[in-house]
């Protein structure tokens, strides 16, 4: 279930979509590190962590351990599990400072009661929706991943999975089974005005009911684009995935994000942000 920074095309399960040479590609595909690197850092942000001390996060899907490096960076610690042998040994290669573990997150989260100070994922979930084998039911799966994980979470903790919904769907199929395990919360859309830089978070609260936080690139967006709208076209999603061409407006409203979360002076986002001017003659 290893995560990536693009959407995987489902030709079988996910152990045997990864192969050997298909971790390889991806962990060394430099615009893929980039897009992995930046989804890992919004999930984190949205976890909404304390300042004052590490926390031991859990990473769903880890991969090769690129959603892991920007954990060890930002000073905390961590445990990945993924289902594929190859995207492992990769993350063994790399040295990566996490613990490592081999499985079915369909299977369940085997780690004591509030263990974990929080959880992200890149890219995973949405592999349980697939019936790869004949005893595979997505809801039971799902159910069986959030049950266990809500209590492998400590209390007043979060949640953060992103994710590429297929179509409506199959998103709500996630939500539901993750409410039905307890857990509070919705779905994050960053920049939804956008086919190319939208990302869609679920974050998900462990035992108290938390504010939502806003999305990015939402302040130029009428208010019923700040929450997440899905149709059954498959096209909706098809473009989610990617980093914005660079200069674009999309490009430039997300640099200014990034400037604003470190704390730098930005000048506001108005409709003529990122508008290119008309040639003089």
């Amino acid at each position: 279930m290893a995560g990536s920074g693009r959407r995987p095309e489902h030709r079988g399960p996910p152990e045997l979509f990864y192969d050997e040479a298909e971790a390889r590609k991806y962990t060394q595909n430099s615009r893929v590190v980039e897009i992995q690197s930046q989804m890992s850092e919004r999930a984190v942000e949205l976890l909404g962590l304390p300042e004052d001390r590490p926390c031991l996060l859990l990473d769903v899907g880890c991969g090769s351990g690129l959603s892991g490096d920007h954990i060890s960076e930002e000073g905390h610690y961590w445990i990945g599990m993924d289902i594929s042998p190859a995207m492992l040994d990769v993350a063994v290669e790399r040295e990566v400072e996490g613990d490592l573990l081999l499985a079915d997150v369909g299977h369940g989260i085997p780690f004591r009661p509030g263990m974990f100070d929080g959880c992200i994922s890149i890219s995973a979930v949405q592999w349980l929706c697939n019936a790869d084998k004949k005893s595979h039911s997505p809801p039971k799966r799902l159910y069986r991943f959030f049950s266990t994980l809500y209590t492998a979470l400590a209390r007043g903790s979060r949640a953060v999975l992103q994710l590429y919904p297929e179509n409506s769907e199959q998103l709500e199929l996630i939500t539901a089974q993750a409410m039905r395990a307890g857990f509070t919360g919705g779905m994050v859309v960053d920049y939804p005005n956008s086919a190319k830089a939208k990302k869609f978070f679920l974050c998900l609260f462990v035992g108290t009911s938390g504010t939502l936080p806003k999305g990015l690139g939402t302040e130029c967006a009428s208010e019923e684009l700040h929450q997440a709208k899905f149709t059954n076209e498959r096209t909706r999603f098809r473009n989610v995935k990617g980093k914005s061409v660079k200069k674009s407006r999309d490009w430039i409203l997300e640099k200014k994000e990034r400037r604003r979360r470190q704390g730098k002076e930005v000048r506001a986002d108005t409709k003529y942000t990122g508008r290119k001017r008309r040639p003089r003659f």
